[in-house]
Protein backbone atom coordinates (compact mmCIF):
# COMPACT_ATOMS: atom_id res chain seq x y z
CA UNK A 1 0.00 0.00 0.00
CA UNK A 2 1.63 3.62 -0.83
CA UNK A 3 0.05 6.41 1.34
CA UNK A 4 -0.06 10.04 -0.09
CA UNK A 5 -0.94 12.95 1.90
CA UNK A 6 0.63 15.85 0.19
CA UNK A 7 0.23 20.23 0.59
CA UNK A 8 1.93 22.36 -1.63
CA UNK A 9 1.79 26.05 -2.51
CA UNK A 10 1.99 26.51 -6.33
CA UNK A 11 1.80 29.58 -8.69
CA UNK A 12 -1.79 30.38 -8.29
CA UNK A 13 -2.86 26.94 -6.59
CA UNK A 14 -2.93 24.38 -3.40
CA UNK A 15 -1.84 21.22 -4.21
CA UNK A 16 -3.69 19.18 -1.34
CA UNK A 17 -3.81 15.46 -2.63
CA UNK A 18 -4.88 12.94 0.01
CA UNK A 19 -4.58 8.91 -1.63
CA UNK A 20 -3.97 5.84 -1.28
CA UNK A 21 -3.32 3.09 -3.45
CA UNK A 22 -2.67 -0.63 -3.62
CA UNK A 23 0.78 -1.73 -4.78
CA UNK A 24 1.14 -2.99 -8.53
CA UNK A 25 -1.63 -0.71 -9.89
CA UNK A 26 -1.30 1.10 -12.63
CA UNK A 27 -2.22 4.48 -12.18
CA UNK A 28 -2.85 7.14 -14.68
CA UNK A 29 -3.05 10.66 -13.51
CA UNK A 30 -4.80 12.75 -15.38
CA UNK A 31 -6.08 16.15 -15.73
CA UNK A 32 -5.52 20.14 -17.43
CA UNK A 33 -2.00 21.69 -17.69
CA UNK A 34 -0.99 23.13 -14.44
CA UNK A 35 -3.66 20.99 -12.21
CA UNK A 36 -0.23 19.32 -10.52
CA UNK A 37 0.26 16.21 -12.06
CA UNK A 38 4.04 16.53 -12.92
CA UNK A 39 4.62 18.33 -9.22
CA UNK A 40 3.16 15.51 -7.55
CA UNK A 41 5.46 13.31 -9.14
CA UNK A 42 8.90 15.26 -8.81
CA UNK A 43 7.77 15.28 -4.70
CA UNK A 44 7.07 11.40 -5.06
CA UNK A 45 10.49 11.26 -6.48
CA UNK A 46 12.04 13.48 -4.07
CA UNK A 47 12.91 16.37 -6.40
CA UNK A 48 10.69 18.96 -5.00
CA UNK A 49 9.56 19.37 -1.37
CA UNK A 50 6.62 19.39 0.27
CA UNK A 51 4.61 19.15 3.26
CA UNK A 52 2.75 16.16 4.59
CA UNK A 53 3.70 11.91 4.18
CA UNK A 54 4.73 10.05 1.99
CA UNK A 55 4.40 6.06 2.69
CA UNK A 56 5.81 3.36 0.72
CA UNK A 57 4.36 0.20 2.11
CA UNK A 58 6.14 0.14 5.72
CA UNK A 59 8.52 2.70 4.51
CA UNK A 60 8.63 6.82 5.36
CA UNK A 61 9.67 8.56 2.50
CA UNK A 62 8.24 11.91 4.11
CA UNK A 63 7.00 13.36 7.07
CA UNK A 64 7.63 16.19 9.93
CA UNK A 65 10.81 14.30 10.67
CA UNK A 66 12.30 12.33 7.89
CA UNK A 67 13.15 13.23 3.97
CA UNK A 68 14.62 10.53 1.90
CA UNK A 69 17.04 11.60 -0.54
CA UNK A 70 16.32 10.91 -4.56
CA UNK A 71 18.64 7.91 -4.19
CA UNK A 72 17.00 6.54 -1.47
CA UNK A 73 13.94 6.49 -2.92
CA UNK A 74 13.21 3.16 -4.28
CA UNK A 75 11.94 4.87 -7.70
CA UNK A 76 12.34 5.09 -11.92
CA UNK A 77 11.28 7.65 -13.51
CA UNK A 78 10.94 8.60 -17.33
CA UNK A 79 10.26 11.81 -18.62
CA UNK A 80 9.23 13.23 -22.45
CA UNK A 81 12.84 13.35 -23.10
CA UNK A 82 15.03 9.97 -22.44
CA UNK A 83 17.60 11.40 -20.30
CA UNK A 84 19.95 8.92 -21.71
CA UNK A 85 23.91 8.81 -21.35
CA UNK A 86 24.91 10.46 -24.87
CA UNK A 87 28.09 8.59 -24.75
CA UNK A 88 27.42 5.26 -23.80
CA UNK A 89 25.25 2.42 -25.66
CA UNK A 90 22.51 1.13 -24.64
CA UNK A 91 23.64 -1.94 -22.70
CA UNK A 92 25.96 0.57 -21.00
CA UNK A 93 22.94 2.72 -20.10
CA UNK A 94 21.20 -0.07 -18.62
CA UNK A 95 24.01 -1.07 -16.72
CA UNK A 96 25.23 1.61 -15.23
CA UNK A 97 22.21 1.63 -12.53
CA UNK A 98 22.12 -1.89 -11.76
CA UNK A 99 25.28 -4.59 -13.17
CA UNK A 100 22.61 -7.04 -13.45
CA UNK A 101 23.29 -8.32 -16.89
CA UNK A 102 20.15 -10.83 -16.68
CA UNK A 103 17.96 -8.43 -16.28
CA UNK A 104 19.31 -6.36 -18.67
CA UNK A 105 18.97 -9.23 -21.21
CA UNK A 106 15.82 -9.70 -20.31
CA UNK A 107 14.41 -6.34 -20.65
CA UNK A 108 16.06 -5.36 -24.20
CA UNK A 109 14.74 -8.91 -25.45
CA UNK A 110 11.14 -7.58 -24.04
CA UNK A 111 11.35 -4.57 -25.74
CA UNK A 112 12.64 -6.00 -28.94
CA UNK A 113 16.06 -3.79 -28.08
CA UNK A 114 18.76 -6.92 -27.70
CA UNK A 115 20.29 -6.38 -31.25
CA UNK A 116 21.34 -2.20 -30.56
CA UNK A 117 22.56 -3.06 -27.24
CA UNK A 118 25.83 -1.95 -28.64
CA UNK A 119 24.12 1.45 -30.56
CA UNK A 120 24.66 5.28 -28.76
CA UNK A 121 21.09 6.80 -28.05
CA UNK A 122 22.36 9.36 -31.16
CA UNK A 123 21.55 5.93 -33.28
CA UNK A 124 18.15 5.47 -32.47
CA UNK A 125 14.89 6.55 -33.28
CA UNK A 126 12.95 8.62 -30.20
CA UNK A 127 10.89 5.12 -30.13
CA UNK A 128 13.80 3.56 -29.49
CA UNK A 129 14.84 5.58 -27.03
CA UNK A 130 12.14 6.06 -24.84
CA UNK A 131 12.49 1.90 -24.50
CA UNK A 132 15.50 2.03 -23.49
CA UNK A 133 14.76 5.11 -20.65
CA UNK A 134 12.14 2.71 -19.94
CA UNK A 135 14.38 -0.44 -19.25
CA UNK A 136 17.05 1.75 -17.68
CA UNK A 137 14.27 2.86 -15.27
CA UNK A 138 13.23 -0.90 -13.94
CA UNK A 139 16.72 -1.92 -13.81
CA UNK A 140 16.74 -0.81 -9.66
CA UNK A 141 13.63 -2.94 -9.40
CA UNK A 142 11.51 0.18 -8.04
CA UNK A 143 8.85 0.06 -6.07
CA UNK A 144 7.36 2.62 -7.84
CA UNK A 145 7.81 3.40 -11.08
CA UNK A 146 6.85 7.19 -12.76
CA UNK A 147 6.28 8.38 -16.43
CA UNK A 148 5.80 11.68 -16.79
CA UNK A 149 3.73 11.89 -20.46
CA UNK A 150 6.62 9.66 -22.33
CA UNK A 151 4.98 8.40 -25.56
CA UNK A 152 3.10 12.09 -26.11
CA UNK A 153 6.53 13.18 -28.47
CA UNK A 154 5.67 9.81 -30.26
CA UNK A 155 4.16 9.15 -33.70
CA UNK A 156 0.68 6.99 -33.49
CA UNK A 157 2.20 3.55 -34.09
CA UNK A 158 5.27 4.08 -32.27
CA UNK A 159 3.09 5.15 -29.10
CA UNK A 160 0.62 2.21 -29.54
CA UNK A 161 3.72 -0.72 -29.89
CA UNK A 162 5.11 1.41 -26.63
CA UNK A 163 1.82 0.81 -25.04
CA UNK A 164 1.62 -2.86 -25.37
CA UNK A 165 5.00 -3.72 -24.43
CA UNK A 166 4.94 -1.17 -21.22
CA UNK A 167 1.34 -3.23 -20.48
CA UNK A 168 3.67 -6.28 -20.77
CA UNK A 169 6.34 -5.23 -17.97
CA UNK A 170 3.93 -4.02 -15.70
CA UNK A 171 2.20 -7.35 -15.63
CA UNK A 172 5.29 -9.46 -15.82
CA UNK A 173 7.20 -7.25 -12.74
CA UNK A 174 4.16 -5.54 -10.94
CA UNK A 175 5.79 -2.84 -10.05
CA UNK A 176 3.18 0.54 -8.89
CA UNK A 177 3.17 2.72 -11.81
CA UNK A 178 1.54 6.32 -11.91
CA UNK A 179 1.41 7.79 -15.85
CA UNK A 180 0.63 11.06 -16.84
CA UNK A 181 -1.25 11.12 -20.06
CA UNK A 182 -4.07 13.41 -21.69
CA UNK A 183 -4.44 10.32 -23.87
CA UNK A 184 -7.73 8.98 -23.61
CA UNK A 185 -7.13 6.02 -25.35
CA UNK A 186 -3.54 5.62 -23.90
CA UNK A 187 -4.87 5.67 -20.70
CA UNK A 188 -8.27 3.32 -20.99
CA UNK A 189 -5.83 0.44 -22.23
CA UNK A 190 -2.86 1.05 -19.43
CA UNK A 191 -4.54 1.80 -16.59
CA UNK A 192 -6.72 -0.21 -13.68
CA UNK A 193 -7.35 3.38 -12.01
CA UNK A 194 -7.50 7.11 -13.26
CA UNK A 195 -7.14 10.14 -10.76
CA UNK A 196 -8.20 13.32 -12.23
CA UNK A 197 -6.84 16.29 -10.55
CA UNK A 198 -7.87 20.34 -11.00
CA UNK A 199 -5.99 23.57 -9.35
CA UNK A 200 -4.36 20.75 -7.32
CA UNK A 201 -7.24 18.75 -5.95
CA UNK A 202 -9.19 15.04 -6.97
CA UNK A 203 -11.37 15.69 -8.45
CA UNK A 204 -12.32 12.40 -9.98
CA UNK A 205 -11.10 8.77 -9.22
CA UNK A 206 -12.48 5.60 -10.11
CA UNK A 207 -12.00 3.05 -13.11
CA UNK A 208 -10.91 4.16 -16.59
CA UNK A 209 -14.58 3.20 -17.79
CA UNK A 210 -15.89 5.22 -15.36
CA UNK A 211 -14.01 8.15 -15.66
CA UNK A 212 -13.67 8.09 -19.62
CA UNK A 213 -16.69 6.93 -20.94
CA UNK A 214 -19.35 9.82 -21.01
CA UNK A 215 -22.10 8.36 -22.49
CA UNK A 216 -25.56 8.97 -20.24
CA UNK A 217 -29.34 7.96 -20.56
CA UNK A 218 -30.02 6.20 -23.97
CA UNK A 219 -26.48 7.43 -25.76
CA UNK A 220 -24.48 5.15 -27.31
CA UNK A 221 -21.84 7.07 -28.31
CA UNK A 222 -19.98 10.05 -27.16
CA UNK A 223 -17.16 12.01 -27.90
CA UNK A 224 -15.41 15.18 -27.01
CA UNK A 225 -14.06 17.61 -28.97
CA UNK A 226 -13.24 21.19 -30.30
CA UNK A 227 -15.29 23.06 -32.56
CA UNK A 228 -13.25 24.14 -35.25
CA UNK A 229 -15.72 26.32 -37.74
CA UNK A 230 -19.34 26.61 -38.90
CA UNK A 231 -20.42 26.76 -42.11
CA UNK A 232 -24.11 27.03 -43.55
CA UNK A 233 -24.84 25.06 -47.05
CA UNK A 234 -27.89 25.78 -48.10
CA UNK A 235 -30.70 25.62 -45.66
CA UNK A 236 -28.56 23.24 -43.10
CA UNK A 237 -25.39 24.37 -40.76
CA UNK A 238 -22.40 21.89 -40.71
CA UNK A 239 -20.43 21.87 -37.78
CA UNK A 240 -16.56 21.00 -38.16
CA UNK A 241 -15.34 19.13 -34.99
CA UNK A 242 -11.44 18.14 -34.26
CA UNK A 243 -11.89 14.84 -32.11
CA UNK A 244 -8.38 13.47 -31.49
CA UNK A 245 -6.29 13.26 -34.38
CA UNK A 246 -10.21 13.10 -36.48
CA UNK A 247 -12.08 16.07 -38.16
CA UNK A 248 -15.64 15.42 -38.53
CA UNK A 249 -19.02 16.94 -39.97
CA UNK A 250 -21.84 17.45 -37.98
CA UNK A 251 -25.25 18.65 -39.34
CA UNK A 252 -26.69 21.45 -36.68
CA UNK A 253 -29.82 23.12 -36.35
CA UNK A 254 -29.91 26.88 -36.08
CA UNK A 255 -31.06 26.71 -32.32
CA UNK A 256 -27.56 24.75 -31.70
CA UNK A 257 -25.76 27.58 -34.08
CA UNK A 258 -26.75 30.50 -31.33
CA UNK A 259 -25.47 28.62 -28.70
CA UNK A 260 -22.21 27.61 -30.01
CA UNK A 261 -19.08 29.87 -30.85
CA UNK A 262 -15.84 28.38 -32.69
CA UNK A 263 -13.01 27.11 -30.02
CA UNK A 264 -15.82 25.42 -27.83
CA UNK A 265 -15.33 21.94 -26.36
CA UNK A 266 -18.46 20.41 -27.12
CA UNK A 267 -19.37 16.36 -26.87
CA UNK A 268 -21.00 14.53 -29.53
CA UNK A 269 -23.38 11.86 -28.82
CA UNK A 270 -25.83 9.59 -30.92
CA UNK A 271 -28.78 7.40 -29.66
CA UNK A 272 -29.62 5.09 -32.70
CA UNK A 273 -27.75 3.83 -34.99
CA UNK A 274 -26.13 1.04 -36.08
CA UNK A 275 -22.22 1.58 -36.21
CA UNK A 276 -19.70 0.44 -38.05
CA UNK A 277 -15.84 -1.16 -37.22
CA UNK A 278 -13.26 -2.18 -39.54
CA UNK A 279 -9.60 -2.54 -39.38
CA UNK A 280 -7.78 0.47 -41.39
Amino acid sequence: MISLDIRKKLLGINLDVDLEINSGDFIALSGKSGSGKTTLLRILAGLEDARGEIKIEDEIWLDAKVKKAIQEREIGFVFQDYALFENMSVEKNLLFVSNDKELCEHLLKITHMNEYKNHLPSQLSGGQKQRVAICRALMRKPKLLLLDEPLSALDPQTRSSLQSELLTLHNEFKTTTILISHDPSEIYKLASRVIVLDAGKVINDGSPKDILLKTKGSQKLSFSGELLDIKKIDVIYVAIVAIGQQIVEVVINEDEVQNLKIGDLVSLSTKAFSPQIRKT
